[in-house]
């Protein structure tokens, strides 16, 4: 059977583009033909300076239809739409960082987010970052637009799991242009920090910081944003909770009574601060061997969800303990792109707040 337009296209969805979309999804292919085996067609960049870019690209376009069943003979062509744009002047330098500046009135919203919800832990090490990454993965797998914003601003681990890493632009000095990958518009102040360097700054850069992350980023049109806390009850957790409206926070612990007495007082911090607690996730919940199939409880098991019963909130779910999150982490693949119980669960977990209109 002949190759069809449709397959070709298909398969062109997995050519990525250096902003995270693919060669389908940004509308960049044109003149496609099918003649019997041959496949010819043309990807037009938006300029001459894109297009010298895109070499790869387009390499790696002819070669993926040049692969497919049926195909004896493929071209791939690269031309540019326009010329080429003329040197820009350099923008300011953007700076982040900085005493925060007055606001009237209480909590603010987003511009263009519909929902905004924390994502928060009372002590570190409990896969609060690993939680916020692969959620924004899975609602934006199941059709929503989606943002991460990695507050942690002393440990930001997202550019690293989202594996993307790269100045955001800035055409005036100001205003910041997000990053995109795996289908969610992304900002980490990782991304404006030399790598291996700290950050030492005091309480009120931080809270400019946040600040600028939530104000001055274009995050376009979002139905919903997460956001990656630090773990504790700081100044950061402090002026976001104050400064902008939540939709809600959600609490992230693992099983043992030692993670759960910080847990406790991140839910009190909450509490305190007038933010709504969409519910409690119990993480490294229980260990599958994939040598024999033995279900093991490493760091107990159940202890989150009796916790949200105890206090009266939603227990959200259970996300397993695997090998697969750690490799994909580290690679930069957040485990909800694939397939499995660990992603099963997060694609559950991101169900279960659409069905609630959280997500």
């Amino acid at each position: 059977m002949p190759i069809t337009r449709e397959e070709i296209l298909d398969r062109l969805r997995a050519v990525s583009l250096p902003n995270g979309r693919n060669l389908v999804e940004a509308d960049l292919i044109r003149a496609l033909q099918v003649d019997g085996g041959s496949v010819r067609f043309v990807i037009e960049a938006p300029n001459a300076e894109v297009a010298r870019a895109m070499e790869p690209v387009r390499a790696a376009a002819q070669a993926i239809v040049a692969g497919l069943p049926g195909v004896e003979a493929a071209s791939v062509v690269l031309t540019a739409h326009g010329p080429a744009a003329p040197p820009a002047k350099e923008p300011p330098s953007l700076k982040i960082g900085g005493h925060p500046k007055p606001q009237q009135g209480g909590p603010a919203k987003v511009s263009g987010v519909d929902r905004i919800i924390a994502v928060g832990s009372g002590k570190g090490g409990v896969g609060k970052s690993t939680v916020s990454s692969n959620l924004a993965v899975a609602l934006a797998k199941q059709g929503r637009r989606v943002g991460l914003l990695d507050a942690d601003i002393y440990g930001p681990s997202q550019p690293q799991m989202m594996g993307i890493n790269k100045r955001p632009a800035s055409p005036d000095g100001k205003t910041i242009i997000p990053l995109h990958s795996h289908g969610v518009t992304l900002m980490s102040i990782g991304f404006m920090m030399e790598e291996g360097k700290a950050v030492v700054w005091r309480g009120p850069m931080l809270m400019g910081a946040l600040q600028q992350m939530l104000g001055q980023v274009e995050w376009g049109e979002l139905d919903v944003l997460i956001v990656d806390l630090p773990p504790g009850t700081g100044d950061v957790q402090l002026t976001l909770c104050q400064r902008t409206e939540l939709t809600g926070a959600i609490v992230v612990s693992t099983p043992q009574d030692v993670a759960l007495l910080d847990a406790r007082k991140a839910l009190d911090m909450f509490k305190t601060l007038n933010t709504p607690v969409l519910g409690l996730i119990e993480n490294m919940s229980t260990y599958v061997c994939p040598q024999c199939g033995h279900e093991a409880h490493l760091f107990g098991h159940g202890g989150v969800a009796a916790e949200a019963d105890r206090l009266g909130v939603p227990f959200l779910g259970e996300i397993p303990l695997s090998l697969d999150v750690r490799l994909a982490g580290d690679a930069g693949r957040p485990v909800a792109l694939g397939e499995g119980p660990v992603s099963d669960a997060y694609h559950a977990l991101a169900k279960r707040l659409i069905d609630g209109g959280m997500g």
